[in-house]
Order: structure tokens, then sequence, then C-alpha cells
């Protein structure tokens, strides 16, 4: 039976220059190979080394990307190895099969969230209402499926983000601040509920997956193994659970031991680290 590896892109697979986390000497980097252009500017890389293992996962296990990007921007990543048969993006909210939308996936998931928390103009006029322009630079919506700012986050105050995260917990939504970016997404939009779907298309009996952050929780929990690097909300916050692994590296050495490990697991192998 195949083996599914399912796993958050951003700052757990690939890399802005802002998150690279390199601190090494500046003589004594890792190789980087440029996997996202945007606007004719390079924005995302991988280490030389991740980019041969990620090759060698596409070969030895059914390799599903799974993102909160939009499609758009998911489409601008071009990853080494084969090209992946399923993709998941903007959380869930779309499953692409051979690059195209399954529509009746989406549909399943416009008529969960319908019945089961509030509808996201609510949540835009709330974020509008009451975030100050001093400090939000963006106001976006993805995939008409939830939202986001793009905010300055030095002078965001900690006190708001409690806030908004208890206002809106009320109406089934979670909040979730990564870089500088603060999304609001509906809590039954989650990559765990597409990641089950792909298992049971793909006749999967192994899930491993990965992430970063806290909307990356529910992915790895409905996993049979898990990572996660030594940086982002998870880490910071210290989340484990019994089958996840807390990897001490931070930054694209973090996505590289990732890759390191998805290899080494879906071949049979064993893994090391220190879990947590």
């Amino acid at each position: 039976m195949p083996v599914l590896v399912a796993s958050d892109l951003d700052r757990t697979l690939i890399y802005s220059a802002a998150a690279l986390a390199l601190t090494m000497p500046d003589a004594r980097p890792p190789r980087l190979l440029c996997v996202e252009v945007h606007e004719s500017r390079p924005l995302s890389y991988m280490t030389e080394t991740a980019a041969r293992l990620l090759t060698d996962l596409g070969d030895a296990a059914v390799f599903v990307p799974t993102t909160t990007r939009t499609r758009k921007q998911y489409q601008r990543i071009n990853l080494p190895g084969p090209e992946p048969a399923y993709a998941i993006c903007a959380n869930g909210g779309h499953l692409l099969v051979d690059g195209a939308t399954d529509h009746d996936w989406h549909a399943r998931v416009l008529a969960r969230l319908a019945d089961e928390c509030a509808p996201l103009d609510e949540i835009r006029e709330h974020l509008m209402r009451t975030a100050d322009p001093v400090w939000v630079r963006k106001h976006r919506v993805a995939e008409d499926l939830f939202a986001y700012l793009v905010v300055e986050r030095e002078l965001l105050p900690e006190d708001w983000v409690k806030e908004l995260a208890a206002w809106a917990e009320n109406r089934g939504w979670t909040v979730s601040l990564q870089g500088r970016k603060l999304y609001a997404v509906p809590k039954p939009l989650t990559k765990s509920a597409a990641v089950r779907e792909v298992a049971r298309r793909t006749g999967a009996e192994l899930t491993l997956a990965a992430g970063d952050s806290l909307l990356d929780a529910d992915l790895l929990l409905a996993a049979d193994r898990g990572w996660r690097p030594g940086h982002g909300e998870l880490a910071d916050t210290q989340w484990t659970a019994p089958a996840i692994t807390a990897l001490p590296e931070r930054g694209v050495l973090a996505g590289e031991r990732i890759t390191r490990e998805f290899l080494r697991a879906a071949r049979g192998g064993t893994t090391a680290g220190a879990a947590g």
C-alpha cells in the first residue's frame, strides 16, 4: 500500500529569505535552490540537499503539498521531483487532482461551512472595523473561504490578537499569526479532512505529515507520524502529541531535516530526533 506524505509548505518545506535562519558563518551556509518566483523576483527556497531528497520522496510515496495558500499562490511554486498528483490548497478548501480543481470536493466544503460556522462577511466586517490602519498593511480574502491581514508585527497589539481569537472562537473560526500574516479561518476548513480524502482515494495505510503553525495541528494529529520544526506557532507554544517529533532545527535546515525524515519513514526506516 502507498505511503501518503502530506506537508505544509511555507516555513516547513520552503522558506522566504527572511525565514531562512542562516545562523552559521557566511562561508558555511547550505547551497540553496529557488523554488518560487513572484513578479520576476526570487521568493522561496529550499536547500539543494532537501531538493534531492524531495525528488526521491516523490518516487517513494504519494507526496501531497498541503498549504493555506490559494491555488494561484501555490501554482507559483516549482518543487523538484515528480509533479504531485494531488495538492491541497486554501487550508483544505480546494483539492487539486493532476493540477485541476475537484469541484465536488469544494462543494462539500462549502456545505460544511454554511452549516457549522459564521459567514465570512461577518468576520471581514469585524476585521475592517477593529484592525487599526497604523499596523495593518493589507486586508485580504482567500478564495472566498477565509480572511487574513498583512500586519506590521512589531506594532501589532498582543491584546487585540487575543480578543480577536476569543471573538472568532465563539463563531466557529480560528485565528493564527504566522510571520506578518494574521489568518482568520473557519474551524471546519481543515487540511486534515482533505488529507483523509486523498488517503481514501489512494488506499494509503500510512500517513506522514509536517507543519509549523496552529493551522497545521489538525493535520499532524490526523497523521500516523508527524514532525514539527523548531520554529513557528507550534514550537513557540511547545505544542506536542504522542506521534509528533519536535525537531531542534530552525529555518531552512528544518525543511531539509523534515524531508530526510519523510523519506526514511516512507522507506520503512526509523527516525532520529527529539520526541516532544
